[in-house]
């Protein structure tokens, strides 16, 4: 066979090419992995597309200065993304490279809609995160793994409770899936475990007729009746 070949003119110019462009892939390989980890490409800036509102520039330098090692071409960019989203008060980032030597990161910051049971936050996607803020918040109550729904729940009864001027201080979800409201004036709302927005929707139709002409709000009301509520007054009046 190999004599074959040999002899074979056309046959081993194809081998001859071959085997030079092999050669040629590797020699270029071996170059360009060469040039790109020479220290002539170093990362000299880092811009940030928006100064930030909640998250600390110390923080994010300190981030920076753990996360990118490596050239411009060598940065691990998945690696930097994933320090940057530990500062406190970052949800996401996106990092990218901006040739010749910077690196452009856009931080997503965390937004704080209510307080939750453990302490921590909860922000406008319904999830919780570590942070501090001496901003009046709601505080919402739960499973541990419930904030989504509250969250939903909650933007739901606000917006039923607008026309009446009356804003929710505390919502709150107990193991049996019920739902309990304290809203701004003190008042406790019953709601129960099915159709919490319905049994709140006849509570808002009938307050202008029925309780907004008492002298003092009621301190607790129960909507889990089939078709009406009882409220309790300070002193035991209902």
């Amino acid at each position: 066979m190999w004599d074959d070949v040999w002899n074979n003119t056309k046959a081993l110019n194809g081998w001859s090419s071959l085997l030079f462009g092999l050669s040629l892939l590797g020699m270029l390989y071996g170059a360009g992995h060469y040039v790109v980890h020479l220290p002539i490409f170093p990362i000299r800036a880092m811009q940030l597309e928006a100064a930030p509102q909640r998250a600390e520039v110390a923080q994010i330098e300190a981030a920076a200065g753990r996360a990118v090692r490596g050239n411009f071409f060598t940065v691990d960019l998945e690696a930097v993304r994933r320090t940057f989203e530990e500062v406190p008060w970052v949800r996401a980032a996106s990092v990218r490279r901006a040739f010749p030597w910077k690196l452009e990161i856009a931080l997503e910051e965390q937004v704080a809609l209510a307080r939750w049971d453990s302490g921590q936050l909860v922000n406008t996607h319904g999830e919780v995160f570590a942070g501090e803020t001496s901003e009046a918040l709601p505080k919402f109550s739960g499973q541990p793994d419930s904030a989504a729904e509250v969250t939903r729940m909650y933007r739901a009864l606000s917006e039923q409770l607008a026309p009446l001027d009356q804003k929710i201080a505390q919502i709150s979800l107990s193991p049996r899936h019920a739902w309990q409201l304290r809203l701004e004036n003190g008042t406790v709302l019953e709601l129960g475990r099915e159709q919490a927005e319905q049994r709140l929707a006849r509570y808002v139709a009938a307050y202008p007729r029925s309780l907004a002409t008492l002298p003092t709000p009621p301190r607790y009301v129960d909507l889990r009746y089939g078709n009406g509520f009882a409220a309790y007054f300070a002193g035991g009046r209902a």
